[in-house]
């Protein structure tokens, strides 16, 4: 029996390098530091991309993107998700909700959830209510509790059209 809908996890997770801002869901927002990636380094983007492909089983972001690929240096992330996006589609689903979390001991993120929460929303042409994003930290252990990086996880449920 086909099953008609889909749920697939991603997870990425960035150390914290120079610069002054990061990008979490096409957000900037400003930091005494950026992250060290090939791309942009938008953690959240980049586990939305794993839980989509994950989803439709087309593999991983480094199967389709990898980092070892000249096309890919500095892109944005949104770039790499709408491609995704067009994969899903491609492949015969469209998706119907995402949550996500993003773990980080800095820079606060609570400020800037409803803004990405919209921008997430927009990227993947679907409501706002099927898009939820949360933002923890990790009570200074490890790495992020010591601010050396910032990690992302997400669900993606997708339904066949």
């Amino acid at each position: 029996m086909k099953c008609n809908m889909r749920i697939g996890c991603g997870f990425d997770v960035h150390a914290f390098g120079k610069g002054d801002h990061v990008c979490i869901g096409s957000i900037k927002i400003p930091f005494d530091y950026g992250v060290q990636a090939h791309s942009d380094g938008d953690v959240l983007l980049h586990a939305l991309c794993d839980a989509l492909l994950g989803a439709v089983a087309l593999g991983d972001i480094g199967q389709h993107f990898p980092d070892n690929d000249n096309r890919f240096k500095d892109i944005a992330s949104r770039h790499l998700l709408d491609r995704v996006c067009r994969m899903v589609a491609d492949h015969g689903y469209q998706i119907v909700n995402v949550d996500a979390t993003v773990i980080a001991q800095a820079p606060s993120l609570s400020p800037f959830i409803p803004k990405i929460r919209q921008s997430v929303a927009e990227m993947l042409c679907i409501p706002e209510d099927g898009v939820n994003i949360k933002a923890t930290t990790t009570e200074a252990m490890g790495f992020i509790g010591r601010r050396e990086g910032i990690a992302a996880q997400c669900v993606a449920l997708v339904e066949k059209i």
